[in-house]
């Protein structure tokens, strides 16, 4: 070992390991090397040695590469590898859940082609954080680029499995979707893995019977370099092909996927986004209805806090329990598991269900909305109207070097007109008159940038844009 090896092999996995995944520029932080170590770390960590490990990866172009030096450090380290290529990342839930095998799937969502990393999970697709095993797997694997890997004194095997048209046959059976009245959709795949899913799910491509819907596709070629836009529809710059294709072609609604399939947003006919609050709200009508039909009683669903207030007014008004969580996939997870909720929902477009072994998946949230859609006669403006009774910001981004000044200049501004909650940032509601208005906002620091971002709602938009307004003054002073 080189002197500096130590600190440098450290510096390596922390500049890579973030809360819940792994993320990095490729050929930086990034390499064979410190994925052949994370993968005997992961290995070790979740106690694989003898038992099966799944591997898949996204297009991007230095993916493949990379599921090839997982599978080298998880052999050498006693685990048997089921490769299951190219998938989407909900695919790669479906295998671990399916295969009751931890996995390991090499994307980095809808971060730029510079970019790759990997989301792992333990056996039955259950989420890991920095808190529930993956700094284990990082320090474990700062050892084995320090040290070398130690074979294992019976190393395991590759095999190939293609799990896609068995993922496409367990989402039909949660969502039928042949009596819907006929669509039009247009799909954009923003040259991600929804190209190579939808077709399956959605279509025929992977031998199913074909459902009542005309897809129209958006970039479905799977390119790596995004060369249309960034697959990542949470940016209004990265759907506005899809809303122009919506109504050109006299479409019902629009779908677009972000690189590794897992979210999906929706926009209506008139090309207008739905807001992911909206989709919640919907989706967990749905799974609570399902759930009382089975008997259910006690039926909790989770939300985030900067869901809008509606979703937890819906969970209520449908006789079941509403969970409010901080922001955070392998969290929210672990919350699903915990509280045996059949649905939860993000305002980033996660959705997650209990029949999906509490991971997320962004083609059976959309084919909810689907079917929800599709079994009555309005345009989708008009039902997504009526579950968006309030006015929401989104997410806002500014650029802070002092968060807790910032804080300071909120709550000396907000004090007697508002209350305060330190739960995932800094939440604030406005103590206000019932014949007031209400208000609420809340303001988070990025884990990963000098980032706060921020999310207002109001009983209606004049009052969502005061507040918005007065905040981002506050932020940006």
């Amino acid at each position: 070992m080189t002197p500096g090896a130590t600190s440098d092999a450290r510096a390596r996995l922390d500049a890579i390991v973030k809360t819940y995944d792994v993320r990095g520029i490729v050929g930086e932080g990034l390499t064979a090397e410190t994925v052949e170590a994370l993968a005997a770390a992961f290995v070790d960590e979740v106690g694989a040695r003898g038992g099966r490990v799944v591997v898949g990866h996204d297009m991007r172009d230095s993916s493949p590469g990379f599921a090839e030096a997982f599978a080298r450090g998880a052999v050498a380290r006693g685990a048997d590898v089921v490769s299951i290529g190219l998938c989407s990342t909900d695919e790669s839930y479906f295998a671990s859940g399916s295969m009751a095998a931890p996995a390991a799937m090499f994307t980095a969502s809808h971060n730029p082609a510079a970019y790759n990393g990997i989301k792992f999970s333990r056996a039955g697709a259950q989420g890991i954080s920095l808190d529930t095993g993956l700094a284990a797997i990082r320090d474990r694997a700062v050892d084995y680029l320090e040290q070398g890997i130690t074979p294992d004194e019976a190393p395991g095997v590759v095999s190939t499995v293609d799990v896609l048209a068995d993922y496409a046959v367990y989402l039909r059976s949660l969502v039928d979707l042949s009596g819907i009245r006929p669509l039009k959709i247009v799909v954009d795949a923003g040259n991600g893995m929804g190209g190579l899913t939808v077709p399956a799910v959605l279509g025929a491509a992977a031998g199913l019977p074909a459902l009542p819907l005309d897809i129209v596709p958006l970039y479905f070629e799977l390119d790596g370099t995004f060369p249309n836009h960034e697959a990542n529809p949470l940016e209004p710059a990265n759907i506005v092909d899809l809303q122009r294709a919506v109504v050109e072609h006299g479409a019902d609604l629009g779908l677009a996927f972000d690189g590794d399939a897992d979210r999906c947003f929706v926009v209506d006919e008139q090309g207008a986004a739905v807001d992911p609050s909206a989709v919640a709200a919907i989706v967990a009508l749905r799974e609570i209805a399902r759930a009382h039909a089975l008997g259910e009683t006690d039926v909790a669903v989770i939300h985030n806090l900067i869901t809008s207030v509606f979703v937890p007014e819906t969970i209520e008004a449908a006789g079941a329990t509403p969970v409010r969580t901080r922001v955070g996939h392998s969290l929210i997870k672990d919350q699903m598991r915990a509280t045996g909720a059949v649905f939860g929902g993000e305002h980033s477009a996660h959705y997650y269900f209990r029949d999906f072994w509490s991971a997320d998946n962004g083609m059976l949230a959309a084919m909810h909305v689907l079917a929800e859609f599709g079994a009555q006669q309005s345009p989708l403006s008009e039902m997504s109207a009526r579950f968006t009774p309030y006015a929401l910001s989104g997410e806002i981004n500014s650029t802070v070097d002092d968060v807790p000044e910032a804080y300071t200049r909120i709550v000396e501004a907000f004090t007697g007109r508002a209350d305060f909650e330190e739960f995932d940032g800094l939440s604030v509601t406005g103590i206000t008159a019932e014949s007031e208005p209400f208000w609420w906002f809340n303001v988070r620091p990025s884990n990963t940038e000098p980032l706060l971002r921020l999310n207002v709602e109001g009983a209606d938009a004049a009052t969502m844009e005061s507040v918005r307004d007065e905040v981002l003054a506050l932020i940006r002073a």
